[in-house]
């Protein structure tokens, strides 16, 4: 036991076992004396602290909410406002990944700097191995007239009355070269005014959409720089019940028979009852509207084309000196497969698939998967390519085969490719596709035609 004593500010110890000797320790201990100043300022602090603390918690958490903010706007997928024309939308769409997880895009494209300077080039010397191509009409052929027409055939006026005959022969690859492309009746439809011909022959360089039926909205592009708003013509097809169904929404055609960016052309006396296939017309044969194009890109309507069109002909087609650029097909490679998946989808019967692929199959189309190293399947929905005589040739084979058998261009692509065997053919990856365009899906159903034009 210890007892201690205080005494004048001196502390006094004493243990039980020192006192029972007799000793007495004593320990000093001095007395801090206080300055007022000090103290007064220390409560000071205190008080501040305890007020100030609050404060900058809160700071702190109005910063991290709004640099949270940015991030994810940074980093959202909502579609872009087809308001704003000459934005890019930079959401990671036709984006891949890199070995070290960063982001990078599938399509090169100049930057701005470079695509102000960029000129159209001439047509490649090794792309003219069809020198011209000749379009059937009834004023050259009167002698191709509807005694050629079967019952299960869907072409007309507009196209002619190809025979198998002349099929076969149309794929024979000459320097000069007779072939069906449309047009073939001056009462085949496809009516345009003669204000829209003469916009259409001054156009050198086409992006091209349409819509039929009233089936899909038009979308603005955006991405372009101005060098090529003044280069490029933007060109949408409508007929009377897309323009009902536009106005209906307040899209209406100004008195420059402009709506934003895209000259519109209304068409009269579509040729075709089935709009899809009316739809082939400028998607398939656009040099046949556009007699003086060197270039065109085709967009789907329910797509939005987010890219500078004089960037993305340099990146698809100058730059690996090709005529024809798509996308390859996402889900398959074999164009046999895509058609039992054309039937499972009911995108067409059963009956007309099958006599396709059975008259592919007599022509020696083999079940491959791959063609020149690539996918032997193509995705139509953007189509890039130039204006040269074997490319056109290639497109109307096409159109031909479309209007032939069923209206899914993917079947017939792969077979004209194998028989024409064009150098050139540019089959991009499916995300270079998504980093052109935004897809939106068909919003409506589209309204058939009363009737087939004979």
């Amino acid at each position: 036991m210890s007892s201690s004593s205080l005494i004048h500010g001196i502390s006094i110890s004493v243990s039980d076992d020192e006192e029972a000797s007799g000793k007495v320790r004593v320990r000093v201990r001095r007395k801090r004396h206080r300055h007022p100043a000090s103290s007064a300022r220390r409560r000071r602090l205190r008080r501040a602290a305890r007020l100030c603390a609050p404060l900058l918690l809160a700071t702190l958490a109005v910063s991290l909410l709004l640099y949270e903010s940015y991030r994810l706007s940074s980093s959202s997928h909502s579609p872009p406002s087809s308001g704003n024309l000459t934005r890019v939308d930079h959401t990671g769409a036709g984006t891949a990944r890199a070995a070290d997880g960063a982001r990078k895009s599938c399509l090169k494209i100049l930057g701005p700097e470079k695509l102000q300077n960029v000129e159209l080039p001439e047509v490649p010397e090794q792309n003219l191995s069809v020198k011209k191509v000749v379009y059937k009409s009834s004023l050259l052929h009167p002698g191709d007239n509807d005694s050629s027409r079967t019952e299960i055939s869907r072409f007309n006026s507009f196209t002619g009355y190809q025979t198998l005959n002349e099929r076969e022969e149309s794929f024979k690859m000459k320097e000069i070269t007779t072939v069906h492309c449309g047009f073939y009746n001056e009462n085949g439809g496809f009516k345009v005014s003669d204000v829209d011909k003469d916009y259409m022959r001054s156009c050198s360089v086409v992006v091209a959409t349409c819509a039929f039926g009233g089936g899909d909205d038009l979308h603005q592009p955006i991405g372009m720089t101005e060098v090529s708003i003044k280069k490029v013509c933007y060109v949408a097809f409508w007929d009377e019940v897309t323009r009902a169904a536009q106005e209906e929404e307040g899209n209406k055609i100004g008195e420059n028979l402009m709506i934003g960016l895209w000259r519109i052309i209304l068409v009269r006396d579509l040729p075709f009852s089935d709009q899809r296939l009316n739809g082939k017309i400028p998607k398939l044969i656009s040099h046949r509207l556009f007699p003086m194009a060197r270039y065109s890109i085709w967009v789907d309507s329910k797509s939005q084309f987010r890219r500078d069109p004089l960037g993305v002909l340099e990146a698809l087609l100058w730059h690996s000196n090709s005529s024809l650029a798509l996308s390859e097909h996402g889900a398959r490679s074999s164009l046999y497969d895509e058609g039992k998946a054309i039937v499972k989808k009911h995108k067409a019967t059963p009956e007309e698939v099958k006599v396709q692929l059975d008259q592919y199959r007599q022509d020696g189309i083999p079940d491959e998967k791959r063609f020149n190293g690539k996918k032997a399947l193509a995705e139509a929905s953007v189509i890039v390519r130039d204006h040269a005589p074997l490319t056109n040739l290639f497109m109307c084979l096409w159109f031909n085969e479309v209007v032939r058998f069923t209206s899914r261009d993917q079947l017939s692509f792969p077979y004209v490719l194998r028989r024409v065997g064009m150098p050139g053919v540019h089959l991009f990856p499916v995300c270079a596709r998504k980093d052109l365009v935004n897809s939106f899906g068909h919003r409506r159903k589209v309204k058939p035609l009363a009737r087939e034009r004979r």
